[in-house]
């Protein structure tokens, strides 16, 4: 058989790099079983065992051992491919040679590792042990990073997309650069990113971002040594953030008036905690914030409400965070054929800051938010998990811009091949800042409405969903699912723009869902059908939306 040509090669594998983002999947092939023979993770601390030799192995995006993926098309995307680098693997681990084996150590490292985009998985595993000395080894696989060419959304009946050169992982370093052109509803720009999540080899994150729109631009720069780990002690950054942008404000799926907003944001924090005791790991921070934004009209254009009034906030404030070390590895739960890590328990934490004139504030304020989630396995493969988040400001005269949200997630195994999933939430908000909006639309779950329909000061969204995971792996690029679904929500109240609701909203659709592995731009490509029951004859009789999602 004649062989293709070199330029063809090239043109194939371009092909394949220009696919959809999360159109590149695969199951992963690195064995998760324990080797046989070898005392558990639990019985290997608990004999006292020493780590003897770390081997690191990291696998190219295909696997050209496997018959189905010895390709001329697979081998170029890895020769077109650079593999992640042993010493940025090594560097994020936990442990070291002639130090104790701690299981739970390894299995957050593992933890770690998948957090990473560039990879698909990451399993740690012993490889001998004769008594006193553990060898381990650690596999990973790659996703592919390079994402050059187009990229297209549309969702609430508006379409949005970008073209752009994006890396993930430069030269199997762990570092991320992009730029590119992008155009949504809002805004057209021009954009530039670089992060490196592990600068000079250790664990602080440096990043800068810059954005020049048509209507402003945005300057960003982080630095910083997060709570990288359970045990971790001392923690520390500095975030800075300089923008002036017009926002738009939003009545019934229609843009009915903006302003220009220019805010700068500034914040240095340090952290301190005793770490992992007992399954439970608190942790401590304190920092000083500078908030400040302005407001302004923009030419020619409507407000659509009153212009917002000034803010300059400056506040020390203290932080706190307790989390449990419940973690299970499950699979298809929010994502499709891809281990995931999922919090089974507790976790919660705060704020509490004091702006005053004395410090450079325009006025006197408590500053306070919060989070919590919990978890529940409740038997035959089902489960719940739900969150609250709430900020908001404690002025002279009563609350401002406070916003409490609930959220609680169910998740039930009918059949080998389907799930039942379903969701409800709610927000609530008190005197709101005129350059916020509560909205509720297709890009908030209301998939059968155009995005940004309904305003108010309170909303409310359940989703009932029925999920089907097929054994469909065509040309083992993508994982296929589809899925079945209900939205109904409102929102209640005045908006600033004077909004009202049009009450209660339903719709019905199906979806097919592609799952990634073997991209680092998304897990799950959502390609949606979704039929309004309710509204006016402004809303189209059904809505096409195509977006990537980081969950089913």
């Amino acid at each position: 058989m004649k062989q293709p040509t070199r330029w063809a090669r090239i043109a194939c594998a371009l092909l394949l790099t220009s696919l959809p983002a999360a159109a590149l999947g695969a199951a992963s092939d690195i064995p998760h079983a324990w080797p046989q023979g070898v005392p558990t993770g639990e019985e290997l601390e608990a004999a006292g065992a020493v780590i003897g030799e770390i081997a690191i192995h990291t696998e190219d995006v295909f696997d050209p051992e496997r018959p189905d993926e010895s390709g001329w098309v697979y081998r170029t995307a890895n020769k077109l491919h650079i593999v992640t680098r042993r010493k940025v693997i090594r560097s994020q681990l936990l442990f070291k040679s002639d130090e104790p084996y701690v299981h739970r150590v390894v299995q957050e490292t593992e933890r770690i590792l998948r957090a990473n985009d560039y990879l698909y998985d990451a399993v740690i595993r012993p490889t001998s042990f004769d008594g006193t000395t553990v060898n381990l080894e650690v596999r990973t696989r790659d996703t592919w990073t390079l994402n050059p060419g187009v990229n297209f959304n549309r969702q609430g009946g508006e379409n949005s997309g970008s073209i752009e050169l994006e890396e993930k992982n430069l030269f199997g370093s762990g570092q991320q650069l992009a730029f590119g052109w992008t155009n949504d509803v809002d805004r057209e720009s021009i954009d530039f990113d670089y992060y490196d999540p592990h600068f000079r080899s250790t664990w602080t994150r440096f990043g800068v971002r810059y954005s020049d729109a048509d209507d402003g631009e945005t300057t960003a720069l982080r630095f910083d040594r997060p709570f990288y780990a359970l045990d971790t002690e001392h923690a520390g950054g500095l975030f800075l953030f300089d923008t002036q942008l017009d926002d738009p404000r939003y009545a019934y799926g229609d843009r009915v008036g903006k302003f220009q907003h220019d805010q700068q944001f500034y914040e240095g924090w340090g952290g301190w905690s005793a770490g992992w005791e007992n399954g439970w790991v608190r942790r401590w921070s304190a920092g000083v914030t500078y908030d400040r934004n302005r407001f302004a009209t923009v030419p020619d254009e409507p407000l659509g409400g009153p212009l917002p009034e000034d803010r300059t906030l400056v506040y020390p404030w203290i932080g706190f965070d307790i989390l449990q070390d419940a973690f299970e590895e499950r699979s298809n739960q929010d994502q499709i054929e891809r281990t995931e890590d999922v919090l089974v328990g507790f976790r919660a934490g705060g704020r509490l800051g004091y702006a005053a004139e004395a410090f450079g504030s325009d006025r006197d304020a408590w500053l306070m938010s919060l989070y919590a989630q919990d978890g529940w396995d409740l038997g035959n493969e089902s489960s719940v998990f739900v969150s609250l988040t709430g900020s908001g400001r404690l002025e002279d005269d009563g609350l401002r811009d406070a916003v409490l949200s609930a959220e609680a997630r169910y998740y039930a195994k009918t059949s080998k091949r389907t799930k039942f999933f379903a969701t409800v939430g709610g927000t609530v908000a008190e005197e709101l800042d005129a350059d916020d909006q509560l909205l509720l639309g297709g890009d908030t779950g209301l998939r059968g409405y155009p995005l940004r329909y309904q305003a108010g000061t309170s909303r409310a969204l359940l989703t009932l969903e029925e999920r089907y995971y097929t054994d469909w792996y065509p040309f083992r690029l993508f994982h296929v699912a589809g899925a079945v679904f209900f939205d109904v929500g409102r929102t209640w109240g005045t908006d600033v723009t004077g909004a009202t609701s049009d009450g209660l909203l339903k719709d019905v659709g199906l979806g097919l869902r592609l799952g990634s592995s073997r991209s680092a731009f998304g897990n799950v490509i959502h390609i949606d059908l979704a039929y309004p029951l309710d509204g006016g004859d402004d809303i189209d009789d059904v809505q096409f939306v195509v977006e990537t999602k980081s969950r089913f």
